[in-house]
């Protein structure tokens, strides 16, 4: 599809349950509520609705849908991370969760081209974030956080080098998925500078809106995925 009109009446009524879900979120969910079952499906069911979305666009087991099937898996725990994240007792557990979901994202993105300069110039970026979480972080999170934005910094680098814009080899699929990488990028930095250095009012109302562009982009990625080959 290479008209970005036909490509938005063919996705647009699959991403209704989206939008709705998304709006009930932040019409209904209190942050400030206890954390219930009920928050948890309210966090989840944007995300599963995407998740219902690669489903409706096409999956088989066959080669041609192997990227959707990894976009799948990503959301699947990145789903269940945001279920743990609602209890803050599991916080780790949530993390883990999302960190396998961005290593489904790093394989789905592949590792062609390379772009060894990129990598260089996205890896300091994830080094600087690091350096200034550092010192809020005690015990396991001194470890967990570090890998885990290793990892988020390694999903960025792909979903951009992928894009190939000098090469006049992009196409808006691609670059949905770029976007909702960088916009999962300043979501968890936003997160993670709230929960581990400077505490600041709303920023449930910066993170929540970023995760969803975000996780919308990678989604919003597997159309026209078949004609990408993916090894």
């Amino acid at each position: 599809m290479n008209s970005v009109t036909a490509v938005i009446k063919s996705v647009g009524p699959k991403l209704v349950p989206f939008f709705k879900t998304v709006a009930i979120y932040f019409v209904i969910f209190i942050p400030a509520d206890k954390p219930s079952i009920f928050g948890a499906l309210l966090k989840c069911l944007p995300i599963l609705s995407l998740m219902l979305f690669v489903l409706l666009h096409g999956m088989s087991f066959g080669d041609e849908y192997k990227y959707s099937r990894r976009i799948l898996l990503g959301l699947f725990f990145c789903c269940l991370g945001d279920a743990f994240l609602i209890w803050p007792n599991y916080f780790e557990v949530g993390m883990l969760c999302f960190a396998i979901g961005h290593v489904h994202y790093i394989f789905a993105f592949d590792f062609k081209p390379l772009n060894l300069r990129l990598g260089a110039v996205v890896g300091s970026t994830g080094a600087l974030a690091i350096s200034y979480l550092l010192p809020g972080l005690n015990g396991v999170l001194a470890i967990c956080v570090p890998i885990y934005t290793t990892i988020i910094t390694v999903m960025t680098w792909r979903s951009i080098a992928r894009v190939q814009f000098f090469e006049d080899l992009w196409t808006w699929s691609k670059l949905c998925s770029c976007v909702g990488a960088i916009f999962f990028a300043v979501s968890d930095t936003i997160l993670a500078i709230d929960k581990f250095r400077h505490n600041f009012e709303y920023a449930q109302v910066l993170v929540m809106p970023t995760y969803y562009a975000a996780q919308l982009g990678i989604a919003l990625s597997v159309v026209d995925s078949k004609s990408s080959k993916i090894n």
